[in-house]
């Protein structure tokens, strides 16, 4: 049977434009099969933040931050809480090998390629609250300059060159239905052409579908995506350690994030693994001006904003603004509502919030130095004062009782009490207000200011939110925003997919978040965070360097 490349890859976001480019270099030839519009090329990885997991890097010890790979395994293991014999044998390896990868040749792989990174480092994920517990030890989390646009464009263009040389054929609108199997190899796909769209990117497109194709290759990759967009399929897989799944959710990823290839591989014969992994934001907020259906985005913030849950308890220890996302989510779905309320000033508010997405970071994204140092100057980002004017989540007022009656009326339920909130903002107060107390979020917030990066863009000097001068009260209403898949196609170093009797399945492959980032949930039960990125890019690699070496 005639073969239409010597490779196909399923899906052309981040972990496929991988896959092709180490492919391509190694002289292969690749159909690269995608089921929306050029636009869309590089898939999810165009929206984020562009952060990277990197683990002592000059960045790093520029800043005076003492990392090593053994802290940073001994983090992720802690953090991901592998427990599960089977489902987790190839994770584990996957997790030592990627945080072998973050402490070296991660860095130097991307720069080769044109990759730069900002000089400050951010603290992500800060932690359960003990040395043994989840989180990051210490600050791991480098800004790409020029956020997810950039880490697309690097691979993107040598893709897109190699499709002018003839290495690469790329065919959008084509939707995978089917991998094609015979003998135990996988040899090709089949599917259905979808019908043209001028949609702009992220924007859900039509299903209609016009014609139908099939190719045939020596290997496939399978590099399409995870569940995120399927509000459905998150609820069919929500894990039952989290509790209930919430009835309202935010989208954080674009529609056609359905994940769609786990079940067509399972019935081709692949193993799938850790379904009920998944990892999804407790602090998003709907967006004013949305791309895809329910669109939401996710605040990033600093640890100073007080965290009630929707009755106005303000929630446990360690469950801070950016500590234990997870441990956080599980906390206010037990409370029986499905969204919370961040508390805070406009002081706090200009130097601490900011949010998640390349297009709401128009300085980083644009590579603009003018533009970036509005971050160490008064007054909060232009994204951010945005969604304080037009954000139907935000409610802003100048005294504490106007503030909780506008937070009651925008949920239509009252269920704050005046006198209880502002006892519990006096106690907050009186603790900012000594040099050290009991209170574990003051604490925190005056080590984070200890580290100069936190120090100069993104913690705020500690004050009481009823002292006077820090601006109008601001409040947030937060709800789930889904994300990423966690679990996904198992796989072993390789990226070669494996079979439920622990056998390789030959001729298929898989990278990315369909791969639960490498081994089929590299990450456990949670994520250290810039490792979605780092992820694509580590199991697209090994998946397109196996490939090119094996293949005859």
């Amino acid at each position: 049977m005639a073969s239409d490349a010597d490779v196909i890859v399923v899906g052309a976001g981040l972990a496929g434009l991988v896959a092709t480019y180490e492919l391509t270099r190694a002289g292969r030839s690749v159909l690269l099969v995608e089921q929306e519009n050029a636009d869309n090329l590089g898939g999810q990885a165009h929206w984020s933040l562009g952060g990277l997991f990197l683990v002592d890097s000059p960045e790093q010890r520029r800043l005076g931050v003492r990392d090593s790979y053994e802290l940073a395994l001994r983090d992720w293991n802690n953090s991901a809480a592998f427990d599960r014999p089977e489902a987790d044998y190839w994770p584990r390896r996957w997790a030592r090998a990627y945080v072998e990868f973050a402490a070296g040749e991660k860095r130097s792989y991307l720069r080769g390629l044109g990759m730069r990174f900002m000089p400050f480092v951010g603290w992500a994920e800060r932690g359960g609250g003990t040395a043994t517990s989840h989180g990051n030890s210490v600050p791991r989390f480098h800004f790409g300059w020029g956020t997810g646009p950039e880490i697309v464009r690097v691979f993107a263009e040598r893709v897109l060159r190699a499709e002018r040389a003839g290495l690469v054929r790329i065919r959008y609108r084509h939707r995978v239905d089917e991998l094609l199997v015979s003998d135990g190899a996988a040899y090709g796909v089949r599917g259905g052409v979808l019908e043209p769209s001028a949609e702009r990117r992220g924007v859900a497109s039509s299903r209609n579908v016009v014609g139908e194709f099939e190719y045939h290759a020596q290997a496939v990759v399978v590099t399409s995506g995870g569940i995120g967009g399927d509000h459905e399929l998150v609820r069919r897989n929500w894990p039952s350690w989290l509790g209930r799944a919430p009835e309202h959710m935010l989208t954080g990823v674009p529609a056609h994030v359905d994940g769609r290839m786990l079940d067509i591989g399972e019935r081709a014969g692949a193993s799938v693994v850790n379904r009920d992994r998944m990892w999804h934001y407790t602090e998003g907020i709907t967006n004013w001006d949305p791309v895809w259906p329910g669109h939401g985005i996710r605040i990033l913030p600093g640890p100073s904003s007080m965290w009630l849950d929707a009755t106005g308890e303000r929630l446990p220890a360690p469950y801070f603004p950016g500590f234990d996302n997870m441990g956080t989510l599980r906390h206010i779905l037990g409370t029986g509502h499905d969204y919370s309320w961040f508390l805070l000033d406009q002081s706090i508010l200009a130097k601490e919030f900011a949010l998640s997405g390349s297009e709401q970071n128009p300085d980083l994204t644009d590579k603009s130095p003018r533009k970036l140092l509005s971050r160490v100057r008064k007054g909060a980002p232009g994204p951010v004062e945005a969604f304080k004017r037009h954000g139907v989540d935000f409610v802003v007022r100048d005294n504490l009782r106007d503030l909780v009656d506008g937070m009651n009326e925008l949920t239509g339920e009252s269920l704050l009490d005046f006198g209880a909130v502002r006892d519990r903002v006096a106690a907050r107060d009186a603790e900012m207000s000594r040099p050290y107390g009991k209170d574990m979020q003051a604490s925190a917030i005056r080590t984070a200011r200890r580290f100069i990066s936190d120090r100069a863009i993104r913690v705020a000097t500690p004050h009481g939110l009823l002292d006077s001068g820090n601006g109008p009260l601001v409040a947030v209403r937060l709800r789930p925003l889904t994300r990423k898949t966690l679990g996904g196609l198992e796989t072993n170093l390789d990226s070669q997919v494996m079979r439920p009797d622990g056998s390789a399945f030959d001729g298929l492959y898989a990278a990315g978040e369909v791969a639960g980032f490498g081994g089929g949930g590299v990450h456990g039960y949670n994520a250290l965070e810039g490792t979605f990125l780092g992820g694509c890019v580590f199991s697209g690699r090994n998946a397109g360097r196996a490939i090119a070496r094996d293949l005859g």
